[in-house]
């Protein structure tokens, strides 16, 4: 039997499949790992509060210190700060090649961003976490279009593209429309409690 990958204990973990392939070991074990795994015990609301942060940090797969500061600008804005948070998470560089369709997760998103496959507005970036502003142009360089991944990305394999965002997936273009919505981002998490974590 094949060793779950780090991803799918950290999956576990948290509750969330992380990537597509742990979705298959999430379904057949929807449990912590571990021996005391399957037994059920009451969370603390500070373990509570600390895995729904843990979750957000996941899903964008961010440092402490990356979400930290998101959280300090989202709280300067005056707005609510939780969903604020996660509107400055989505404006990322790798977040936006993801729910673009151009990569199948994050960590692949990353990947193309820091090997120099992205574009901004005509000019190659190589950071995940520049921040993209609405009227943005994100597109994969023409050198890069006819590598494997983004021929299977053009074709349409990965994720539907929210409202948010214009793509052109054929062409491996996509422009910021506006900033999205919270019901319109497909993160798994209560930011009510990320916000209360770190406001502790």
């Amino acid at each position: 039997m094949n060793t779950p990958r780090p991803k799918v204990r950290i999956s576990r973990a948290l509750g969330i499949p992380l990537t597509p392939k742990a979705v298959e070991y999430f379904e057949r074990r929807p449990y912590p790992p571990g021996e005391h795994g399957r037994k059920r015990r009451k969370d603390s609301d500070y373990s509570t509060r600390l895995r729904e942060k843990q979750r957000l940090r996941a899903q964008y797969d961010v440092s402490e210190t990356q979400l930290r500061a998101a959280f300090d600008r989202a709280r300067r804005t005056g707005g609510k700060t939780g969903e604020t948070l996660i509107q400055d998470l989505e404006s990322r560089l790798d977040a936006t090649v993801l729910r673009a369709g151009f990569a199948r997760t994050i960590y692949q998103a990353r990947q193309f961003v820091t090997h120099q496959h992205v574009l901004v507005n005509g000019k190659r970036v190589d950071r995940p976490s520049y921040r993209l502003r609405p009227g943005d142009f994100v597109q994969i360089a023409e050198k890069s279009k006819s590598k494997e991944p983004f021929v299977v990305a053009a074709s349409g394999a990965h994720a539907t593209a929210p409202a948010y965002l214009e793509v052109r997936l054929a062409d491996l273009v996509a422009r910021v429309e506006r900033v999205p919505g919270r019901d319109e981002v497909p993160v798994v998490c209560e930011e009510q409690l990320v916000v209360e974590h770190y406001s502790r």
